[in-house]
């Protein structure tokens, strides 16, 4: 096929792009321009999607049979957020659909089952535009990346406390690597059992504790665990001093923005949530893959695996 990815300088849309180019597709790319890709194989179209036109202009009559789109907002607060995660996307998709493509695959964030943030309100919108475009359509909700937990193995090298918030055992997720899900969003493509579906995944279970994290990595290293807890009350503090003086500083409303993502990946577990329960539940979470997080770790003690953290870097 001939595959358009968005969001290919991203880590995840790296691995798409590999993945697409090892099963022969053709791959067209948007690159903002100043933005480098370099990945054998993919085809880089100089334009922002974001801007009327460009990537219709970018594509010069090209007929593409498929979207796979990677992109979402870098900070997560409401102006990035609406205008990467839904109007980026509706551009794309309007885009797509005038140069014939049939099949869109999206990959979402499974956080949107419970949606309170700016973002997620973003991502849901454009699911829901998605899900009644006429095309044949995948939306792909992932637990937690290797990235997004890489946070303090460094801290924990250097012989510092791993920091928990509460007592590090309310929340869970079944993490995912950059390779495995690359794989799970090209088999959409291909394989009708995931199309025009809602795809919550995970990696190879069972889901992981931030507390089981930190002791795996102390055992790793032989030392002793230490950690320090953050109390979720403090954040709450935060996040709502910020909001009330952000009602008159457009600077401090963005970091209480982003006090309540914290806050919400703090105390929400990226698992499949059944809401007739009123909990998450592992069990229902699908598995895939064969990368664990605990190989990944492992990796980056080895120093075989390098990280850049980016808007991760919470520690």
């Amino acid at each position: 096929m001939t595959v358009l990815l968005a969001g290919a300088t991203g880590t995840i849309g790296q691995a798409v792009a590999r993945a697409l180019v090892a099963r022969g597709h053709r791959v067209l790319c948007p690159v903002r321009s100043g933005r480098a890709l370099s990945l054998p194989g993919v085809t880089a179209l100089s334009c922002t999607i974001g801007e009327p036109g460009a990537l219709a202009r970018a594509l010069k009559g090209e007929q593409v049979d498929a979207v796979i789109s990677c992109m979402a907002s870098r900070s997560g607060v409401p102006a990035d957020a609406w205008a990467v995660d839904h109007d980026a996307q509706v551009v794309l998709l309007e885009a797509a659909q005038a140069a014939g493509a049939e099949k869109f695959v999206l990959l979402s964030a499974i956080c949107v089952q419970k949606p309170t943030l700016a973002f997620q309100q973003a991502k849901l919108a454009f699911e829901e535009r998605l899900r009644h475009s006429g095309l044949t359509w995948s939306i792909v909700r992932p637990t937690a990346f290797f990235k997004s937990l890489s946070g303090q193995v460094a801290r924990v090298q250097a012989g510092k406390a791993f920091l928990l918030f509460g007592d590090g055992t309310q929340t869970a997720c079944k993490p995912i690597s950059d390779a495995d899900l690359a794989t799970y969003l090209v088999d959409c493509l291909d394989m009708p059992t995931r199309q025009n579906r809602i795809l919550p995944i995970g990696g190879p279970g069972p889901a992981i504790t931030p507390r089981e994290q930190g002791e795996w990595l102390f055992n790793k290293l032989g030392q002793e665990p230490k950690f320090k807890r953050v109390p979720l009350a403090l954040m709450d503090v935060i996040a709502g001093t910020l909001g009330t003086l952000g009602r008159v500083s457009p600077g401090l409303a963005q970091k209480a923005e982003l006090a309540r993502i914290g806050r919400y990946y703090a105390s929400e577990s990226m698992l499949v949530w059944d809401p007739a329960a009123g909990r998450y539940d592992a069990e229902a979470t699908p598995e895939f893959g064969s990368h664990t997080l605990w190989d990944h770790y492992a990796a980056m003690l080895r120093g075989e695996t390098q990280v850049d953290l980016g808007e991760h870097a919470v520690f």
